[in-house]
């Protein structure tokens, strides 16, 4: 990714924050709502990187990046009890946040308030500091650069 690219992920991202959170949220919903994944689908489809809907396919792309050479537009990817699974990340994979610099980061945050009969989670694209994030999603499984 360029420099002009990353900028260009941020500022978007920036200035998506506020944006309502729905979860499930489709390609066609966006920039209107979003989920982790799709936010991310959407940002870098912004900068003309195509990327997978899903969180675990998210994840599987890239190269591995090391917490010490993190920078603006790589991801972090979470467990999440109620993840997706694959062979290569067998403890699952459930959120997805976008790293901007400074120890900071972007993301659909949400949180769930029902189970049943149907999945119900409010939220909003936020921009939080990446430790702080960290802790509350841990454990982090894969920092990933596209």
């Amino acid at each position: 990714m360029t420099e002009t690219q990353k900028t260009k992920l941020v500022a978007t991202a920036r200035g998506l924050i506020g944006r309502p959170y729905k979860y499930g949220a489709t390609p066609e919903e966006a920039p209107d709502y979003f989920d982790c994944s799709s936010f991310t689908q959407y940002l870098f489809g912004q900068i003309g990187i195509e990327l997978p809907r899903s969180t675990i396919l998210q994840a599987d792309c890239g190269e591995a990046v090391n917490s010490k050479n993190m920078e603006p537009g790589d991801l972090l990817f979470f467990r999440g009890t109620r993840g997706f699974y694959n062979t290569q990340f067998p403890q699952g994979i459930g959120h997805v946040v976008l790293y901007v610099g400074d120890r900071k980061t972007i993301h659909a945050a949400s949180r769930r308030i029902q189970e049943q009969p149907r999945v119900v989670e409010e939220g909003r694209v936020e921009e939080q500091i990446l430790e702080e994030v960290i802790e509350k999603l841990k454990p982090l499984v894969v920092i990933k650069r596209n």
